[in-house]
């Protein structure tokens, strides 16, 4: 994709953005793109920055660990996948924001690997407002214990708000309800805790107009502006003169890989 096709394509999906936020009576300029470049190469990373991105997503610390490196400098990277205690260490030392603190255990670890370092990791918290079992986050009802916990027992963490990701489905009004249950829950844990909450990372690449209707502040955006994620395979499948620099084995995670084409 060239950068001009790419622009184009960004421009397309910033008018939805502002048009939804019209409807909604919100500001464009209270909504901001991450771009998920998770299985891309850091070809992708430099593409988003020129175009004027300026947060690139990973849902996996080894894929980042590698990517970053080969990256471009200048975005913010955000961790937007399940983060395991044993990369909590590893994890703070890339990323500007972790989106999926799911527990009082992990936000414990985070402060101690952070304090021990001398890290002020900014965070979000993971809700799983849909209750789906297959979806990492906490149960909505859990939420105001963690926030508490946060706010009295770990002053190196930034908690900025929340974070979910709805069922999928070929109808994007059926994230509505659970894009508003988050946005309910968050304005509760303001009033209730007396802590501002101000970032809702919500919304999809199926569903963002709609997300941004009922209140998103940071969408989750891959596939819309960069089309399906490349087909790919092991590096050690293939010989060392067929790796492409910067592609992903999506299953470890432990890239570089060789991308297959159609």
């Amino acid at each position: 994709m060239s950068q001009r096709e790419f622009s184009e394509i960004l421009s397309e999906v910033q008018a939805k953005i502002a048009a939804a936020c019209a409807r909604s009576g919100r500001s464009a300029d209270d909504v901001q793109i991450l771009a998920v470049t998770k299985t891309h190469g850091a070809e992708v990373v430099e593409e988003a920055w020129r175009a004027g991105l300026s947060v690139v997503g990973e849902n996996k610390v080894q894929e980042a660990a590698w990517k970053k490196a080969a990256s471009i400098s200048g975005p913010e990277w955000h961790l937007i996948g399940h983060l395991q205690s044993n990369k909590v260490r590893q994890a703070l030392g890339l990323f500007d924001c972790i989106h999926s603190v799911d527990s009082v255990k992990l936000a414990d670890r985070l402060e101690f690997i952070a304090d021990e370092i001398g890290a002020s990791p900014r965070i979000l918290l993971e809700v799983n407002v849909s209750g789906e079992s297959s979806k990492s986050g906490m149960k909505p009802e859990e939420a105001h214990g963690v926030v508490r916990h946060i706010v009295e027992n770990c002053p190196r963490l930034t908690l900025e708000g929340l974070m979910t990701m709805a069922p999928f489905s070929e109808n994007p009004e059926s994230s509505r309800p659970h894009f508003r249950r988050l946005r309910e829950l968050r304005d509760s844990l303001e009033h209730e805790i007396g802590v501002g909450l101000p970032v809702l990372s919500m919304g999809m690449s199926a569903d963002y107009e709609v997300a941004v209707e009922e209140g998103a502040t940071l969408l989750r955006l891959g596939t819309v502006l960069f089309g399906d994620r490349p087909k790919i395979k092991p590096v050690r499948a293939v010989s060392d003169g067929d790796c492409a620099q910067g592609a992903l084995d999506s299953f470890s995670g432990a890239g570089p890989t060789v991308r297959i084409l159609d």
